[in-house]
C-alpha cells in the first residue's frame, strides 16, 4: 500500500495494514509521494523483493481543490495534477515496466464520472479524470498493437461517501460534499476488486454515472447549464465552512480517518446497476434461453392452429354421407292462379 506522500500520512496506511494482516492477508505499506516518479519505481521495487510478482496494480491517488478556477492559484492548480493525474501515469509506468517481460498482469484505474462529465468548482480535479482516461485509451491501444497480454481497466465511480470532504482544500463558503445520490466506498471497493478479476475494458458504477456519461453524450450543452445553476449547491452543505480546516492538497493529515465520511445517513450501500453490469453475461443467457423457449412456444402454437385451420378447411370442402335434401320453395301452379285471379278482381 502506498501513499501518496511519505511521512506524516503513514498512520492511515499502518491501521489499512492491520486490517488485512487480521482478516489473514498480507500487507506491506510504503509511504510515497506519487507524484514522483523515482519514489514511485522504488516502491513497486520494494513490493516485487518482499512479496512476489505484481499481479494486479491499482492507481487511486487523488487531491483536489473545492474552489472556483479565477480564486486558484497556478501551484494549486499543478499539485492537483501532479498526484491525480501523473500519480496514476507514474504507477502505471512501474506497473509495466514489471508486467511487460511477464506478458501478464492487470492494471486498474480508479476513474469517476467526473472523467466523462466535468463540474463546475472542481476543474483541475476533472481535467486529470480526463486525462486518466485518455492516456489509458491511448496505451491500451499500444499494448494490442505490441500483442502484450497486460489488461488495462478503468473503473468510474459516482460520489461516494470517503472522509476526502472532510480535508479537501476548500474555499466554499459551506462545507464540501459528495454530489447526491451519494453510496458507501464498499460499493466502490467491489466495483475495483470485481475489475480487477475480470476482462472488462471499462465498469461504470451505479445509475447516477451511467445516466452522467450517457446524458453527457446526447445533450451536454444542456448539462452545461443545468450544472451552472444546480452545481455550486449540490456540492455544498448547509453547514457553513470552517476556514481554518487544515487540508491535505499538500502533505496528507497526521491521523487515520477510516474508509467513511460523514454521509452514513445518506449513503447507500450497494447498486442494483452494479449487479447487473456484474451479471450481464448471465443475464444475456438467462434472456436469449426465455426468447428461445417463447419463440419456440410461439411456433408450437402456430403449428398446432395451422394444423387446426387445415383439418377444419378439409372437413367444410368434404361432401356429407347423407345430406340433407332441401327443395327449392315454389308454389304450386294452383296457388299461383288464385292469387292472379285475386289481384285482378282488387
Amino acid at each position: 500500500m502506498f501513499d501518496r506522500s511519505p511521512g506524516t500520512g503513514s498512520a492511515g496506511l499502518e491501521d489499512a495494514a492491520a486490517e488485512v494482516k487480521a482478516l489473514g492477508g498480507r500487507a506491506l505499506v510504503v509511504p510515497t509521494d506519487v507524484s514522483d516518479h523515482a519514489q514511485v519505481e522504488a516502491a513497486a521495487i520494494a513490493v516485487e523483493s518482499a512479496l512476489g510478482p505484481i499481479d494486479v496494480w491499482i492507481n487511486n491517488a487523488m487531491v483536489s481543490v473545492f474552489s472556483p478556477f479565477h480564486e486558484m492559484s497556478a501551484e494549486e492548480f499543478k499539485r492537483v495534477t501532479e498526484v491525480t493525474y501523473l500519480g496514476i501515469v507514474y504507477g502505471t509506468m512501474s506497473a509495466i515496466r514489471f508486467m511487460r517481460p511477464r506478458n501478464r498482469g492487470t492494471i486498474v484505474q480508479v476513474g469517476s464520472a467526473l472523467a466523462y462529465r466535468s463540474i463546475p468548482l472542481q476543474t483541475a480535479y476533472c481535467g486529470a479524470k480526463h486525462a486518466i482516461r485518455g492516456f489509458t485509451d491511448g496505451l491500451r491501444s499500444e499494448l494490442l498493437h505490441d500483442h502484450i497480454d497486460i489488461h488495462l481497466t478503468m473503473v468510474q465511480l459516482p460520489a461516494l461517501n470517503t472522509p476526502q470532504f472532510d480535508w479537501v482544500k476548500s474555499r466554499l463558503p459551506r462545507k464540501p460534499q459528495p454530489v447526491p445520490p451519494i453510496f458507501q466506498p464498499e460499493v466502490a471497493a467491489r466495483a475495483i476488486y470485481w475489475a480487477a478479476n475480470h476482462r472488462r475494458r471499462e465498469v461504470y458504477v451505479g445509475l447516477p454515472t451511467l445516466k452522467a456519461i450517457i446524458a453527457n453524450k446526447i445533450i451536454p450543452g444542456y448539462l452545461d447549464r443545468y450544472l451552472s445553476r444546480n452545481g455550486y449547491d449540490s456540492q455544498q452543505t448547509q453547514e457553513a465552512a470552517d476556514p481554518n480546516t487544515p487540508d491535505n492538497l499538500w502533505n496528507p493529515l497526521p491521523i487515520d480517518h477510516g474508509a467513511h465520511g460523514r454521509f452514513d445517513r445518506r449513503a447507500k450501500s450497494g447498486s442494483l446497476q452494479l449487479w447487473f453490469t456484474t451479471h450481464r453475461t448471465w443475464l444475456a443467457v438467462l434472456a436469449a434461453a426465455v426468447g428461445a423457449t417463447g419463440f419456440a412456444y410461439t411456433m408450437k402454437r402456430s403449428n398446432s392452429t395451422r394444423w387446426l385451420s387445415n383439418l377444419a378447411r378439409t372437413a367444410l370442402r368434404r361432401p356429407l354421407k347423407s345430406p340433407a335434401q332441401v327443395a327449392p320453395f315454389a308454389p304450386s301452379q294452383p296457388v299461383r292462379l288464385s292469387a292472379v285471379k285475386h289481384l285482378r278482381q282488387n
